[in-house]
């Protein structure tokens, strides 16, 4: 095993905590630099293809950046032990404090090269990922699951116990199969059974959209923390908001138009400065058409009517111009004044 007596690595501490969701194309650096500022509980790295990120693949290593984030944990993805194990390796050089292994992603792309959900297929092949991983590294490995490839299979109770046998000691469910994608509603009692299976800490996962879901999730999952990801996009300061929440029973003020406008623009530019101009503008715009969204859900007449050049724009100056105006009313918009 990796781990040995003169190491004492961070342990994850998330009673009635709130984490953010790993998200490709979505939990870039900036984006859990923030959400984690804004006291979320844990944030997760972008799953990193375990194979590409040894070979220094610059997708796969900018994926995986963690400056200015403690903990800081990777996702891996993969289905070959050796390459798992390896990359494990890499993340822990790299500063990682725990290695997440992603056995839920149900995408075609993933499963196709039996990762993801697929290994739930497969719990021996599947254990062999986990105990590779954990016998690489002395910092600690957690696993993401679902509850299983289909309605006919829900085995996550059982890749739970492999899990903890061979050395995990988180454990996060998504209350769906593989099958249902992201179809029909998450299914938190039944990620119950997990909870009867381990007696590791357990992240329940799956559309909580506020604190009241949150509350919802673990009185029926039994879980000790609740996982956050699209909810989350758009609104990256959500995650500590229901953390927050759900740790004092009381509501938490939520951020005001200056801290949102403020985190929005640290997130452009840090894009920007991540992926170059021509990248950046380009993973940006999900962004910017997220936060559109959050403004106008808050009132803004601003964001409706800049929504399209703020995601189209391909000149900084102006689309900060614009995001300084997002939460304002058309008659308050500067931007909106100038144009007149």
């Amino acid at each position: 095993m990796g781990t040995n007596a003169d190491v004492s690595p961070w342990r994850p501490d998330l009673a009635l905590g709130a984490v953010l969701a790993p998200m490709s194309g979505i939990t870039d650096v900036a984006f859990r630099r923030i959400a984690h500022r804004f006291g979320a509980s844990l944030v997760v790295s972008e799953m990193v293809a375990s194979q590409e990120l040894v070979d220094g693949s610059q997708e796969a290593v900018l994926r995986a950046e963690g400056a200015g984030i403690t903990p800081h944990v990777i996702q891996l993805a993969g289905c070959d032990a050796y390459w798992m194990g390896e990359a494990a390796r890499v993340a822990e050089a790299s500063g990682a404090a725990m290695i997440d292994i992603n056995m839920g992603c149900p995408a075609k792309r993933v499963i196709g090269g039996w990762a993801g959900s697929a290994l739930m297929r497969d719990l021996d092949h599947a254990t062999s990922l986990i105990e590779a991983v954990v016998a690489a590294v002395n910092i600690p490995v957690s696993v993401k699951m679902r509850l299983g490839w289909d309605d006919a299979s829900q085995n996550a109770d059982e890749l739970a116990r492999r899990a903890e046998t061979a050395g995990a000691v988180l454990i996060t469910v998504h209350g769906r199969t593989r099958q249902q994608f992201y179809k029909g509603t998450a299914n938190w009692s039944a990620v119950r059974r997990v909870r009867e299976a381990t007696s590791l800490p357990l992240v329940v996962n799956g559309d909580m959209a506020d604190t009241s879901d949150a509350r919802a999730a673990l009185v029926q999952s039994g879980a000790d923390a609740v996982m956050i990801g699209r909810a989350a996009v758009g609104q990256p300061w959500l995650v500590g908001q229901v953390a927050s929440e759900l740790r004092s029973g009381t509501a938490l003020r939520p951020p005001s138009p200056s801290e949102k406008i403020e985190a929005i623009t640290e997130h452009y530019m840090t894009l920007l400065t991540l992926y170059g101009k021509k990248v950046g503008l380009r993973h940006a715009r999900k962004h910017l058409a997220a936060y559109c969204a959050d403004a106008e859900r808050h009132g803004s007449g601003a964001a409706s009517r800049c929504r399209a050049e703020l995601v189209t724009s391909e000149q900084p100056e102006r689309v900060l111009a614009l995001i300084q105006g997002l939460y304002e009313s058309p008659s308050e918009n500067p931007v909106q004044r100038e144009a007149a």
